[in-house]
């Protein structure tokens, strides 16, 4: 699971690994649930013609909303997908079934590590280049201003064997860790049926990821240099997505 990550901002990097132009919209340097961030589509049947890419960015919330939502709050707990489930849960199977794939570009995904007793919040990175995190998106209609607002989540496979993931959450908890897509599967990520994609639900190789402790600045004390506490959220930050909607 990841609820918090560095996305890739800067537009020579956009361009270079996953071939997509910048956006115009202003982006946060970390993104949380609720937060507008970068996410990469495949471009719609109109353009599909004209585009000279194969790939569109976007920017939109980060935690997926689907249509029949009032508002765009329940995106505070759909910000991963259980790739298991998301083609049976009310707030991911639209999107599952029409083929909405994305890719989400990161720099770092943030996880916390229990194994000093204590959350501390470390950066995961691929050791060569960003990452592209596989995704689903959609695009909620307000219904009292009929705004269009795109929205995404990142899908997540179990992670109990993995070498590195199985570090992180509490030791209780099931281990999950976001699908990392390599390079070479974009477009086919992007572009394959739904009976294609469960093919790519799977674990990134460890040892291409790196990981280091990197913890938020501690609000109270960090002069006192006290021993480290579970990073501190945003306002009204969730925890893990729970219940039957969200898988």
């Amino acid at each position: 699971m990841c609820s918090n990550y560095k996305p890739v901002t800067l537009a020579d990097r956009l361009l270079a690994h996953f071939g997509v132009v910048r956006p115009d919209d202003e982006t946060p340097v970390e993104a949380w649930p609720g937060y507008r961030s970068i996410f990469i589509v495949r471009p719609d049947a109109k353009k599909e013609a004209e585009a000279e890419q194969a790939r569109e960015a976007m920017v939109g919330q980060y935690g997926l909303v689907p249509h029949w939502s009032k508002d765009t709050l329940i995106g505070r707990k759909t910000y991963n997908c259980r790739s298991e489930t998301a083609a049976e849960k009310p707030s991911f199977r639209e999107a599952w079934r029409k083929r909405r794939w994305c890719i989400i570009p990161t720099e770092e995904l943030y996880e916390p590590c229990w194994e000093a007793g204590a959350a501390v919040r470390w950066a995961v990175r691929k050791i060569s280049g960003p990452m592209g995190v596989a995704g689903l998106w959609g695009m909620w209609i307000d219904p009292k201003t009929g705004e269009r607002v795109p929205t995404f989540t990142m899908l997540t496979v179990n992670a109990d064997d993995h070498a590195l993931y199985r570090r992180f959450h509490r030791p209780e908890d099931e281990k999950r860790m976001p699908v990392i897509l390599h390079p070479y599967e974009f477009d086919a990520w992007l572009n394959c049926k739904v009976e294609q994609a469960p093919a790519f639900m799977k674990q990134f190789p460890a040892e291409l990821l790196e990981a280091e402790p990197a913890p938020l600045p501690s609000r109270v004390g960090a002069a006192r240099k006290l021993p480290p506490a579970q990073p501190k959220r945003p306002p009204n930050q969730p925890g893990p997505e729970t219940g039957d909607l969200f898988g």
